[in-house]
C-alpha cells in the first residue's frame, strides 16, 4: 500500500509539471519549466534599454533569448553536463560569487550616508579625484616582466624611457612602444602620490600580469571636480571604500571564528620573518 501511494504521488507531481500553463505570473513555459515576470523583469532590468525603446517589442526579443537559453540548458542536462564534475565546480564559484555580491550590496544599502564634513575630508584627502583632478597624456613601454632579477634591477634604476628601451634591449626583451591617457580619478592615492614625486620625464612601472607598463607623463590638462557635481561622486566612492573595508574586516572576523583543517602541504605560506 505504501509503495502504490508513492508511486500515485510521484505521477501527480509528473502530470501537475506538465500541466503548467503560460499564466498568472508565468509568461512562459518550456517544455514543462517556468519562465517567470521576475525573471524577465530582471533581464530586462539588466539590459539598460534608452528610455525611447519599444518596450513591447524589446520585450518579445528578450523573453525569446530566454527561451533560447532555456532550451540549451535543458539540452546540456540531457547530456549530464549538469552532472560533470567542472560544472559543480564552476556553479559554487558563480554561487559563491553572487552570494559575496548581494552580502556586499546589502551592506551599502544599510550604511548610512556621510555627513557633509565627511564628505568634505573624504575629497580633501584624495585631490586626484577631485580639486586637483587632470588628465594626463602619457608615453609608454609595455614589456613582458623579464624572470632575471639582475634585469629587474637595472629596470628600476632607469630615469627614462630610452634608458629602459636600452636596457631591454640588451636584455633581449621585447617591448612595444604606445601613448595613453588616464583620469587621475581612477589611481590610488598612495600610487598618484609616489608618482607626483618622481622626477620630471622618470617613468612609473606597473605590472599588469604577466607585463609591465613603464609610463611617462608628457601632458596634463586639468579637469578639476568641485562642489555640486562632486557630491554624489564622493559618495560613491565612499561607499564602495566603506564596503571593501567592510567585507575585508568581516572576513577576518569570520576566519578568527572559524575552524579550517588543510591537507598537509596546502597550508598558508609562512609569513616572511622582518630583517633584523
Amino acid at each position: 500500500m505504501r509503495n502504490r501511494l508513492i508511486l500515485t504521488l510521484s505521477l501527480a507531481l509528473i502530470a501537475s509539471g506538465c500541466d503548467r500553463k503560460a499564466e498568472g505570473q508565468t509568461v512562459a513555459v518550456v517544455n514543462g519549466e517556468e519562465i517567470t515576470a521576475n525573471e524577465l523583469n530582471a533581464e530586462l532590468a539588466n539590459a539598460n534599454l534608452p528610455p525611447d525603446a519599444d518596450k513591447k517589442l524589446v520585450t518579445a526579443r528578450v523573453l525569446q533569448t530566454m527561451i533560447d537559453r532555456r532550451l540549451l540548458a535543458q539540452q546540456a542536462k540531457e547530456e549530464n553536463l549538469d552532472k560533470s564534475p567542472e560544472f559543480l565546480t564552476r556553479q559554487r564559484r558563480l554561487t559563491e560569487d553572487l552570494l559575496i555580491g548581494m552580502l556586499a550590496q546589502r551592506q551599502m544599502n544599510t550604511a548610512q550616508l556621510p555627513s557633509a564634513t565627511e564628505i568634505n575630508q573624504f575629497q580633501a584627502s584624495r585631490p586626484q579625484m577631485f580639486a586637483q583632478r587632470e588628465l594626463w597624456n602619457l608615453e609608454q613601454l609595455q614589456y613582458a616582466t623579464p624572470a632575471d632579477a639582475r634585469v629587474q634591477q637595472r629596470i628600476a634604476g632607469t630615469k627614462t624611457l630610452d634608458e629602459l628601451a636600452t636596457v631591454l634591449s640588451q636584455a633581449g626583451v621585447n617591448f612595444q612602444r604606445g601613448r595613453n591617457r588616464i583620469d587621475t580619478a581612477v589611481i590610488p592615492s598612495d600610487m598618484y602620490r609616489r608618482i607626483r614625486a618622481l622626477p620630471e620625464g622618470e617613468p612609473f612601472i606597473v605590472p599588469a600580469g604577466g607585463r609591465s607598463i613603464a609610463s611617462v607623463v608628457v601632458g596634463k590638462e586639468p579637469a578639476p571636480l568641485a562642489g555640486a557635481e562632486a557630491r554624489p561622486i564622493a559618495v560613491a566612492a565612499m561607499r564602495r571604500e566603506n564596503g571593501a573595508k567592510f567585507m575585508e574586516d568581516r572576513v577576518k572576523s569570520l576566519r578568527q571564528a572559524a575552524k579550517i583543517e588543510y591537507k598537509e602541504g596546502y597550508g598558508p605560506a609562512p609569513q616572511a620573518q622582518p630583517a633584523k
